[in-house]
């Protein structure tokens, strides 16, 4: 196989994946705003949102797992050409995400007082319970833009949610400005105010993604068949057989960071500063690399309901090596900068200190970050979350955060403990997913060479 195969592989892919890299992107610095702006109130508030940020974020992330269902479902239908299939899987993803946003609401909204028995600074829990109820009011808006955020992407139409994600994510720093400081007239509600920002910039999104969808001749014929009515059983547990896995996948990983977080606590609110900092920046090229993940759900699921296996294996090794390059350049970049960029978020000396030893091994794990979170999409486009879940359930729960616990508490390497456990959780994942996409795919390569040698 040619050069010239691989290149106009790596040309598709990309105009594909960058829609969604800069959509990503722009929800980090989201996050890279908020806590710049928070950090210049001091150490207690940053420290406050990481502590909320990380049992929000856990449960998000799960949110977004199970929301995921609807693009590998979209993109296979899309590439059988059954656009009747289409307006059905988004119409139970819309049952799914509705009543799963409504849930996790509950769920977070009975966790926030549990905050205060983490043995977390008094200080600190003070802040991050009220930031974190303000913010979990913004799950059901952020659900409903999601579903159709996943719908167009399975359709791999991509562009349109990097442009609604990035118009309002401006405003949602903009609102960061006037309600952390008190700017223009506005109250002064510090970080609280971040929260606020982030509730009503994520209201404008959903109602945004909604008249575009609704209002757009491209999805006019398919949308004929979004019929609320006729939701079917078997469809509900076909998507959720892919989304509860894959809810799962990101809580057992995002899980990890954030019982880091929790462990970061137990060593002082220095350490939880720093980890806040150094997790915000690894976050920028994770959420990056996850627009690569998503392209490849996108086309490995196409090319699967193409029948076309040769070509879908082709597609995922060219994204895992997109992928690599990608998030070899961010590991120099952290490594080189290492002692720069935690003065973007505060001026305070130990926390600096802290967060520049922390980036070194952030820059080592850029490569393991960005090959799971690829490997997991890739196996997602051929429906395949099981096998990925315990694969991330024993990375980081069982190697990955008790040797962190180890090294950090009874060797006595704190916060550097902590992280090192995490970068072998990322790098045993990347591993095995990788394995289990070589081995899948090729299984089903022999099958489909089995049945075009077979006589009719």
């Amino acid at each position: 196989m040619g050069f010239s195969a691989y290149k106009e592989d790596f040309k598709t892919t990309f105009s594909l994946a960058y829609p969604v890299m800069l959509s990503q992107l722009g929800q980090v610095m989201v996050g890279v705003a908020d806590n710049v702006m928070v950090g210049r109130l001091g150490a207690i508030p940053l420290a406050a949102a990481s502590l909320a940020n990380s049992i929000f974020f856990l449960i998000l992330m799960f949110g977004i797992g199970i929301s995921m269902a609807v693009t590998p479902m979209v993109a296979a239908a899309d590439g059988e050409g059954k656009i009747g299939k289409i307006g059905r899987y988004l119409s139970h993803g819309f049952v799914i995400n509705g009543f799963a946003s409504l849930v996790l609401f509950l769920v977070i909204l009975g966790l926030s007082p549990g905050l205060k028995w983490l043995g977390q600074p008094e200080e600190v829990v003070v802040l991050a319970i009220p930031y974190l109820l303000i913010v979990t009011f913004s799950l059901v808006p952020f659900m409903f833009f999601q579903t159709y955020k996943q719908f167009i992407e399975g359709l791999s139409q991509t562009k349109q949610a990097m442009y609604i994600t990035v118009l309002f994510n401006l405003v949602n720093v903009g609102l960061n400005w006037l309600l952390i400081y008190g700017n223009w007239g506005f109250p002064e509600l510090g970080l609280n105010g971040a929260g606020w920002a982030t509730l009503i910039a994520r209201i404008l999104m959903a109602f945004a993604i909604y008249l575009y969808v609704t209002r757009s001749a491209r999805y006019r014929q398919i949308l004929r068949n979004f019929r609320l009515r006729n939701i079917q059983l078997p469809i509900l547990k076909k998507m959720l057989r892919i989304g509860i896995p894959t809810g799962l996948q990101f809580i057992f990983e995002v899980g990890a960071f954030s019982t880091a977080a929790i462990m970061m606590g137990w060593i002082g609110v220095n350490a939880l500063a720093a980890h806040q900092i150094a997790i915000n920046l690894a976050s920028v090229s994770y959420m990056m690399a996850s627009g690569l993940s998503a392209a490849a759900t996108v086309r490995v699921g196409n090319q699967l309901g193409k029948n076309d296996i040769a070509k879908l294996r082709q597609v995922g090794f060219t994204i895992f090596g997109m992928v690599a390059l990608f998030m070899a350049v961010f590991a120099l970049f952290f490594l080189l900068f290492r002692n720069y960029l935690p003065l973007l978020y505060i001026d305070e000396r130990p926390v600096i200190e802290m967060a520049s030893t922390l980036l070194i091994i952030a820059g080592f794990f850029q490569l393991s970050d960005g090959l799971q979170v690829v490997g997991l999409g890739a196996l997602r486009g051929l429906s395949d979350v099981r096998v990925p879940t315990l694969v991330t359930l024993v990375a980081y729960w069982v190697i990955g955060l008790p040797l962190g616990y180890l090294l950090a508490f009874y060797l006595k390497w704190n916060e550097l403990g902590i992280w090192i456990g995490l970068l072998t959780g990322l790098t045993l994942t990347a591993v095995m997913l990788i394995y289990r996409f070589h081995s899948l795919s090729l299984r089903l390569y022999r099958q489909s060479l089995r049945k075009q040698s077979s006589p009719a």
